[in-house]
């Protein structure tokens, strides 16, 4: 352990989408509040789109851009997911394991960083790490279950054959010991085993996720004992390594990172009085993410399940992920008409945090992302989820399991869903005496989830825990 009075060299390199590149820029700049300088590395534009840093943590921070192989599978200006199609992203983690030369050079060239935080793909970078003494972390963004239900990083890295078929991710896998229903369904799990398949990056996501794990010497993850406990605890039996909960990061809704923060912005003042003139807790919040690409059949329901509710909603409606300007979202003929008034499509970027922390919102239709679930409960909103890929299913069936919410009934095989079971489910939630379970459980969650006093506390330990498993030779004197 280095002597007192040091400060760290702490590298960042997350996965190329802003759901992972957005933690990772405030957690360091927590870092940076710290005194630690922070080298945070990403593809030129991505660098150019974060939002600004704070004046007092810019010199703190440096933004590191590594030129972004270009390849022919992908447009010339794809470097994140929001650039591209689902079905394009094995060539973005071709692409992004191009930059393993331009990261190296860097390392090898600025003056012995003390820490490398890392993301799930990069399988090719704790080696590279190692050989340059560098302590190296790994930040999973989610859960801690989402994680544990994967191990071990044997089973990952070989491609075992104990989880094969569909049927195998339907149950708890056998290292849970305790009682509990977080599984994927059918329709889920045939996404989850054709993630353990080599895409055309030529490797898997349980290959990456298992390198990455086993050359890490801890994880650190977005996850706190007060809320659940025990999946922490099931991570830290299978990887054998120490787990660093880092809190749940809940993000300050006073950060203006976007022009429709601004409280006298033309769009978040028209925004705002819609939603002063709805009665409180009547409107049902309704976004499903910016990676989700719901089928045109799984918009008509939704629409016309938000139609016959007679529910007020405020629905964030993005374009998918790699649309063009010409591309649009098409809804029912004459939907917006119909429910004009009592709802809003809104298709842009929309100030979440400051729509949920609006009197007149009572409940969150969500996709179900870990930062969706924090921000809905921050605020005390239960949650309709409709959850469609990765960790997703896990998380909706948690807040189920707590009762925090109520998951829109799916067919199992394909993941449909009809109108009724729309409207029923948020009907029930925002309206009937059976949901006030729900609306009670998550006002009591919010204690936790907007106490940033606690979240702070997990932070500092986590800020020690870096401090204390340095190498000596590695620190920079204050």
């Amino acid at each position: 352990m280095a002597a007192k009075g040091k400060k760290l060299h702490i590298v960042m390199f997350p996965w190329l989408a802003f759901g992972h590149i957005i933690p990772y820029l405030e957690l360091s700049k927590f870092l940076a509040e710290k005194g630690h300088k922070i080298s945070f590395i990403s593809t030129p534009r991505n660098i150019d789109r974060l939002p600004k840093l704070p004046p007092e943590l810019a010199s703190s921070i440096n933004l590191v851009k590594i030129p972004f192989p270009k390849i022919p599978e992908l447009p010339e200006y794809a470097e994140a997911t929001m650039d591209i199609r689902g079905e394009d992203m094995q060539y973005l983690k071709k692409a992004y394991d191009g930059l393993e030369a331009g990261l190296t050079r860097f390392l090898e060239e600025s003056g012995d960083p003390d820490w490398i935080i890392y993301d799930f793909s990069p399988h090719w970078l704790p080696p590279i790490a190692q050989r340059l003494g560098i302590s190296r972390g790994f930040f999973l963004i989610i859960n801690a279950w989402f994680l544990a239900f994967f191990g071990p990083v044997d089973d990952l890295i070989s491609g075992s054959d104990y989880r094969t078929k569909p049927e195998d991710f339907m149950v708890p896998p056998k290292w849970v010991k305790f009682d509990t229903k977080v599984a994927y369904r059918r329709f889920e799990a045939n996404w989850i085993v054709g993630s353990g398949q080599n895409d055309g990056s030529g490797f898997s996501d349980y290959y990456r996720g298992g390198k990455v794990i086993e050359g890490c010497e801890a994880i650190f993850v977005r996850h706190c004992y007060e809320f659940e406990p025990d999946w922490l605890t099931v991570l830290e039996k299978v990887y054998g390594k120490p787990v660093v909960p880092l809190g749940l990061m809940p993000p300050n809704n006073n950060n203006n990172n976007n022009k429709l923060d601004d409280e006298n912005s033309e769009s978040w003042v028209g925004i705002r009085n819609w939603l002063d003139n709805q009665n409180k807790g009547s409107v049902v919040y309704v976004a499903l993410g910016s990676e989700v690409t719901p089928t045109e059949d799984q918009l008509s329901e939704l629409a016309h399940g938000l139609e016959i509710s007679g529910v007020p909603f405020f629905w964030v409606l993005r374009k998918p992920s790699g649309s063009t300007e010409s591309d649009s979202v098409e809804l029912p003929r004459g939907f917006e008409e119909r429910t004009s008034g009592r709802g809003i499509v809104w298709r842009s970027w929309a100030p979440q945090l400051k729509i949920l922390s609006h009197d007149s919102v009572g409940g969150f239709l969500s996709h179900c992302g870990w930062s969706s679930i924090v921000e809905a409960l921050m605020f005390g909103h239960p949650l309709i989820t409709l959850p469609f890929l990765v960790d997703q299913g896990l998380n909706s069936r948690v807040v189920v399991e707590k009762q925090l919410g109520h998951e829109i009934p799916r067919n199992e095989e394909d993941g449909s869903y009809t109108r009724n079971s729309v409207a029923d489910s948020v009907k029930l939630v925002m309206l009937e005496d059976d949901g006030k379970k729900f609306r009670a459980r998550a006002n009591e969650m919010s204690a936790i989830f907007a106490d940033a006093e606690l979240h702070n506390r997990y932070l500092n330990n986590f800020v020690e825990f870096l401090e204390n498993h340095r190498s000596a030779s590695n620190t920079i004197d204050v």
